[in-house]
């Protein structure tokens, strides 16, 4: 790991890029204040001028996290229009490339048991990052006919659970979980099996 400097006006973020680093390769419970304080070049009696604990500095580097991600599920969503399919398949598809690009963010976000609540701020961005998955599924379900149509938020819950399992058991490198197919295409198909189930892809 690189000891970083930094200017006046910027030590926050320093701390924050630190904890990011140190979060990839210990853990969000693997590394102390001092350590962050150390890797960013400062003294451990800095930090506390940005943030009270350590829970407060991963709250934040989640907070930032879900910005970054909202971005790529928006972009996504853009990117598949106009077709409903397309974007609601894109945005499935930016969940795992956003885990795989963004680790120590998505260890935050998803695995640090910091809760999306713990801030107004954390807990804004965090919905805005879940609309844009509902709103794709929104536009999909008009497509389903009406007694056949689960509700949007259901829809892009299961569509977001997929992606997180997948995610989770087979794109990071859990012991034991070696898939024999890449989680790309895990997800990929797994997707078309659930749209299929309701009729919104036609079978091969």
């Amino acid at each position: 790991m690189r000891k970083r400097g930094y200017h006046h006006g910027n030590l926050r973020q320093a701390l924050v890029e630190a904890a990011l680093e140190l979060i990839e390769a210990k853990g969000p419970t693997g590394f102390t204040l001092s350590e962050a304080a150390k890797q960013a070049g400062v003294t451990p009696a800095a930090v506390y001028r940005h943030f009270e604990g350590r829970e407060d500095l991963i709250a934040e580097a989640a907070r930032q996290g879900y910005e970054i991600f909202a971005d790529v599920m928006q972009y996504a969503y853009d990117k598949g229009q106009p077709s409903a399919l397309a974007a609601f398949e894109a945005t499935g598809r930016a969940y795992l490339a956003f885990a795989r690009k963004y680790p120590g963010h998505y260890i935050a976000m998803f695995e640090s048991g910091i809760s999306v609540n713990r801030t107004p701020a954390l807990a804004m961005v965090s919905a805005r990052a879940r609309g844009v998955m509902e709103r794709a599924a929104i536009d999909l379900a008009q497509h389903i006919p009406p007694e056949k149509r689960p509700p949007a938020s259901m829809f892009s819950a299961h569509i977001w659970a997929m992606s997180h399992g997948v995610v989770e058991l087979f794109a990071r490198n859990s012991p034991g979980t070696q898939s024999p197919f890449p989680p790309e295409e895990l997800l990929e198909t797994g997707i078309g099996v659930y749209l299929r189930g309701l009729g919104l892809i036609k079978p091969d």
